[in-house]
């Protein structure tokens, strides 16, 4: 049965002024059109989030090469996520006027090239930089993939697609990670990072030559700069929109906070792992993989607000496990707030594709900003509990954010909202 939340969208959000498409037929599951897409889409999310989370492996080692703390060794991930958070809104009203296609290659292709520069930054500082210009080219994916899976394929199949998509991200930051870790301890980690730029060059290449051009999507340069805050502002008053944005900043607040310190915790006392078993426990993201495509298939079937509300629960039972001695506990604890956290994203971020009938990449873009946002500004936060009060305190930090995003999705799974 259809969830409350997923029906009478549309009339929630006043329709802007925007050229009709060319066409009204999404891509149907099982046509060729959808193979490519989803495989094309696939190959972006890898390539984006390898080269974004690459060095979470390694922030233990920049912590000790540069002399700097734990919350500034997380600078060389939050600043990527933050840089990353502002140039989704600006991606959007680009790829509003030169095409979603277009732009996410160009951003995949930026991306790898500054990724080759940090691997040879000569400072800290240098480093940074790199890192920071990253993050802001790869804007240009995350924004517009949502809107394009959003406007090429046929609604009965979005939540799988949506979750596919989503599934080449877990992949691409498990191999990001994993292949970050042993590389590193192999070959050094300039010269992991020269080998992730170098493959993520390529997939662009294959993602040119997969992705079909927008069929349902016109280009609109006569729009202006108060045309897309409109949009925005009708986003923003929406009944329900808002609510899925916070929940997508507080579950990235919680995964970004947990993947960044737990190495940390990891390679010192009880456990003292080494860099490369460390490393191997970021392999959790390969239940993320599966959870994502899971949820954006049940989601379609029964609805997003039973899939949110699950992914939360499903975070927050592997929280408290992480707080426990066992090192076997502790792992399973982390796959579990990897479980929680691809199933609540997978089935928000399609639910924003359900909810903005029209400016679907404005949507998209918002929830993004706050996404990005939050495991930004929440993640290197932690890195305050983990310096004054080790994790337990970090744990608890994360709890809160668990308990706000459980409000927010009762909130918006209540009946009175519909």
């Amino acid at each position: 049965m259809q969830s409350l939340s997923d029906s009478a969208e549309a009339a929630q959000s006043p329709a802007p002024t925007i050229q009709p498409a060319k066409s009204t037929q999404g891509a149907v599951r099982g046509s060729a059109a959808y193979r490519r897409i989803t495989l094309a889409l696939f190959c972006s999310g890898f390539a984006t989030f390898s080269l974004l989370y690459c060095v979470q492996p390694l922030l233990p080692a920049f912590a000790s090469e540069f002399h700097v703390g734990a919350a500034g060794a997380s600078l060389a991930l939050s600043l990527s996520t933050a840089l990353l958070a502002v140039s989704i809104a600006l991606a959007g009203i680009v790829s509003e006027r030169y095409g979603r296609k277009e732009l996410m290659l160009a951003s995949m292709a930026l991306a790898a090239c500054c990724n080759l520069l940090a691997a040879v930054a000569p400072n800290w500082h240098m480093l940074l930089a790199a890192r920071a210009l990253e993050g802001f080219a790869l804007g240009g994916v995350p924004a517009v993939a949502m809107a394009y899976l959003s406007e090429e394929i046929d609604p009965s199949g979005l939540g799988f697609s949506m979750g596919l998509y989503v599934g080449g991200n877990a992949f691409g930051g498990m191999m990001g990670r994993v292949a970050m870790s042993v590389m590193a301890e192999s070959f050094g980690w300039r010269n992991a990072m020269l080998a992730i730029g170098i493959f993520d060059l390529a997939l662009a290449a294959v993602f040119m030559a997969l992705l079909p051009g927008s069929r349902n999507f016109v280009r609109n340069s006569a729009m202006k700069l108060g045309d897309h805050f409109a949009l925005w502002k009708r986003h923003l008053s929406h009944g329900r929109l808002p609510l899925v944005f916070g929940i997508g900043a507080l579950a990235m607040g919680i995964f970004a906070t947990s993947y960044n310190y737990a190495g940390f915790r990891l390679m010192g006392a009880p456990f003292s792992l080494s860099a490369t078993a460390t490393g191997l426990i970021f392999s959790a993201y390969i239940f993320g993989i599966v959870s994502s495509s899971w949820a954006g298939a049940l989601a379609d079937r029964f609805g997003r607000a039973p899939l949110v509300a699950a992914g939360i629960a499903i975070s927050c039972v592997g929280l408290f496990l992480t707080c426990t001695p066992v090192l076997a506990l502790v792992i399973l604890g982390i796959v579990l707030l990897t479980i929680g956290f691809f199933t609540t994203h997978s089935a928000a971020s399609s639910w924003v594709g359900r909810m903005a009938a029209t400016g679907k990449g404005h949507a998209a873009s918002l929830y993004l900003l706050a996404y990005y946002l939050g495991g930004s500004i929440l993640g290197s936060v932690g890195g305050w509990f983990w310096e004054h009060a080790g994790w337990n305190a970090v744990a608890g930090f994360m709890l809160l954010q668990v308990m706000l995003a459980g409000w927010l999705a009762r909130r918006l799974w209540h009946p009175g909202r519909a």
